[in-house]
């Protein structure tokens, strides 16, 4: 079993955003840019925003957060995002979900400029993505190709299954891996709740793709000899034991599945790490145009 270290490659890939950021600077010009907008106090996604931001830092880029109040309307932050469009200053932003229940997501993504969507979510850029054309891709999926790339896992002609159809993973992954591409060409179901005879599916998959948000959800009798993890979950359960009263699983069952496969990503330290990486990486290409 080969475990699949996202941190050591997030590092590398940072580390090469940072040279390029190091080159512009030679060369007089200035570095990319990244805002990122939070409304409200969801502490899960403070704590996800600010990693981003030091993130910026750590390579060299600018980057701040602009913190709205939780009762920020729906009209405010269009506004806002009205103004990131147009300030060319401003390469990239994202605006962090979820959002408060009184602005509807989708009126906001839609308003964002698909060239400074460095998150990957506006339809055009999901458009491009399924047509096989150059375009930002989402973070997370992203990572894990990326990461698949790194360790030269074979994804040709292989049975992939992909546990979540969100629009934010699972779905684009399944894209990703089904095109005619070095990292693609494989045979991608995409299961969801309604999907039947599940366990027979996982049990003749090469590659499965666990993003379904359930802790320990695929168990080692779900899986065959050789299968390639990638465990897209980040789940707290309890943990008296823990200082912060929890501890973060994934949707896989990592002690008794790693036995079992060829390799697999830790939670955390797998996933997470590459997100990040990929969304500095989405922000230089965004800078280059």
């Amino acid at each position: 079993m080969i475990l699949l270290d996202g941190k050591a490659t997030a590092l590398q890939i940072k580390t090469e955003i940072k040279e390029s950021v190091e080159q512009l600077k030679t060369e007089g010009k200035r570095v990319p840019n990244l805002i990122a907008v939070l409304v409200g106090e969801n502490t899960a996604s403070l704590s996800y925003v600010k990693s981003k931001v030091k993130a910026c830092n750590m390579v060299g880029f600018d980057s701040s957060l602009i913190h709205l109040d939780a009762d920020t309307t729906e009209a405010v932050l269009l506004d806002l995002i009205k103004q990131l469009n147009t300030d060319s200053t401003v390469d990239g932003y994202i605006v962090q979900l979820p959002l408060p229940k009184h602005i509807d997501a989708n009126k906001i993504l839609l308003a964002v400029a698909p060239e400074k969507d460095v998150d990957g979510f506006h339809p055009v850029n999901m458009g491009k993505l399924t047509l096989n054309l150059e375009t930002i891709i989402p973070a997370t999926p992203y990572g894990i190709i990326t990461l698949i790339k790194a360790y030269g896992i074979e994804t040709k002609g292989k049975r992939v299954v992909v546990l979540g159809r969100s629009n934010i993973v699972g779905r684009p992954t399944s894209i990703l891996l089904s095109l005619n591409k070095p990292y693609g060409n494989a045979t991608v179901t995409l299961a969801h709740s309604k999907t039947k005879n599940l366990d027979k599916l996982l049990l003749e998959a090469d590659i499965i793709i666990a993003a379904i948000g359930k802790p320990h959800f695929v168990t080692a009798a779900m899986v065959k000899e050789g299968v390639v993890i990638i465990d897209v979950g980040i789940n707290r359960v309890e943990d008296a034991s823990r200082k912060r009263g929890y501890r973060l699983v994934g949707d896989v069952a990592f002690d008794t599945v790693a036995p079992k496969a060829s390799y697999i990503t830790p939670v955390p330290g797998g996933v997470g790490p590459m997100t990040i990486a990929m969304l500095l990486k989405n922000t230089l290409l965004a800078y280059k145009g």
